[in-house]
């Protein structure tokens, strides 16, 4: 197995990650798919915290990645951050959602040089929107300079790959959509449609059951 199906496999049998298509998840937003994600179960495992940040050091020596500081995206990916930035013995900061309403309404908690070279820390890239606003929110608050974001897992999403094109911000992830799907025991039929999902997140059950 390659690092992408270990860490996909990782999530199936940890089930930070599950599939099912009968019934199918419906999202907070409304969307009907076949996945649920939720990585933050996997801080709970020492030997998942272990293998996911094993990963996150072998993506960066991979990608050659130099950077100064690690800023966890809140809430979620704040832990994977921390738990990489203990390793590397690296400054880390956490990036809000948005500016506080009060005190000095800072979007980044924490502290770096101005000019700084970041790299975002994600749980999961899904629009890739978070990790676009915390690139942007790092530039505005310390004219810092965002090398790129990791992810543990992403949905391959069109729309995330044209926002981070469009923003100009490099992204990786240690596992995929589509690696994940292919460990599941189902006929290929079935694995191709479950990976149309990425394409049309909005129209998939439409098609699914039609």
């Amino acid at each position: 197995m390659d690092v992408a199906q270990k860490i996909a496999q990782l999530l199936l049998d940890k089930e930070a990650v599950r599939i099912s298509t009968d019934p199918p998840f419906t999202w907070t937003s409304g969307i009907v798919g076949p996945i649920y994600c939720d990585n933050r179960l996997l801080i709970s495992y020492p030997d998942a915290r272990k293998a996911i940040v094993e990963g996150f050091k072998s993506l960066i020596a991979e990608k050659d990645l130099e950077f100064d500081v690690l800023g966890g995206t809140a809430t979620a990916a704040i832990p994977w951050a921390a738990f990489l930035a203990q390793e590397l013995d690296m400054p880390m900061v956490y990036i809000r959602p948005k500016p506080k309403g009060h005190g000095a309404g800072k979007q980044v908690e924490g502290r770096m040089e101005k000019g700084a070279r970041v790299l975002i820390v994600e749980d999961l890239f899904s629009t890739g929107g978070s990790s676009i606003r915390s690139a942007q929110a790092c530039e505005r608050e310390y004219e810092a300079k965002v090398v790129a974001a990791v992810s543990i897992f992403t949905y391959q999403m069109k729309k995330a790959e044209n926002g981070f094109k469009e923003a100009n911000l490099n992204h990786y992830s240690l596992s995929n959509f589509s690696t994940l799907v292919e460990q599941l025991d189902l006929l290929d039929e079935e694995k191709a449609l479950i990976k149309t999902f990425s394409d049309d997140p909005s129209g998939w059950w439409e098609k699914f059951k039609g």
